[in-house]
Order: structure tokens, then C-alpha cells, then sequence
């Protein structure tokens, strides 16, 4: 079991940080510069993602650290809403729109099992405490 130091250790935070750099990478194209809105919106979901894990590592319970990573849950599924947007308006390729909505599975999954690991932590420990299995590469 690898200790979770930094919130740079979180596999979750870790791909939702290449998902946030994709997400900037797809919306500077030129398809983007007609819905500025959009792009906007695409990329404040992303860093949501990575923003919310970091603010529930921070936190001074379990309880809220699962409260944090919900909302992550939620930006992420906000960012596959805003893609169907962007793949109906041809600002996006099928391919870039699979790549990222597989992408933003992966972190929702991620998040996910990271959830159910500390509902099972008993007695519940600040987040600073918490080890679990590496999985995954770690690049950062």
C-alpha cells in the first residue's frame, strides 16, 4: 500500500489532470472560437475535477473529503454533458469527443473507487492519514 502524501499522489487527481490538459488542447482549435462560451465552460468543468479532489484532500475529515470528491464526480459528468454539446455543433471530431468522454469515465471510476475506500475506513481518519493500493502508472 502506497501512502497518499500529497494530493499529487491521488491516481484520480493524476488523471484528471491529463483530462484537463486534453480538454485545453481540444478547445483552442478554431471550431471553438465561434462558441467561446462553451469552451469557457468546457474548461472550468476540467479544472473542477482536479479543484474539488484537492479541496476534499485538504479537508479535515473523511466525511467531507467524500462530500469534495462527489462534486468532482459531478464536474466530470458536467464535462460529458458539454461534449455531446460540442460533438452536435461539429466543434469536436467523434474521435476527440470518445477520447475525452472515455477519459472522464476513467476519472469518474477512479473517483468512484477512491468514495467507496473511505466510506469503508473505520474509524474515519483525516485525509492526510490515508493509504490505499498504487494502481495505475504515476507519472505526475
Amino acid at each position: 500500500m502506497a501512502k497518499i502524501e500529497r494530493f499529487e499522489d491521488i491516481e484520480a487527481w493524476k488523471e484528471a489532470r491529463k483530462l484537463s490538459a486534453e480538454t485545453y488542447t481540444v478547445t483552442r482549435s478554431r471550431m471553438f472560437r465561434a462558441d467561446r462560451s462553451l469552451a469557457d465552460q468546457i474548461r472550468r468543468s476540467s479544472v473542477s475535477i482536479m479543484a474539488n479532489i484537492v479541496e476534499g484532500f485538504d479537508s479535515d475529515s473523511s466525511r467531507e473529503f467524500l462530500k469534495y470528491l462527489a462534486y468532482a464526480l459531478r464536474s466530470a459528468s458536467e464535462l460529458q454533458s458539454h461534449l455531446y454539446v460540442s460533438l452536435d455543433q461539429a466543434y469536436i471530431s467523434t474521435e476527440a469527443f470518445g477520447q475525452l468522454y472515455e477519459q472522464a469515465r476513467t476519472v469518474k471510476k477512479l473517483i468512484g473507487g477512491f468514495r467507496r475506500y473511505l466510506r469503508s475506513l473505520s474509524p474515519p481518519r483525516k485525509p492526510r492519514q490515508l493509504q490505499r493500493s498504487q494502481s495505475g502508472n504515476s507519472k505526475p
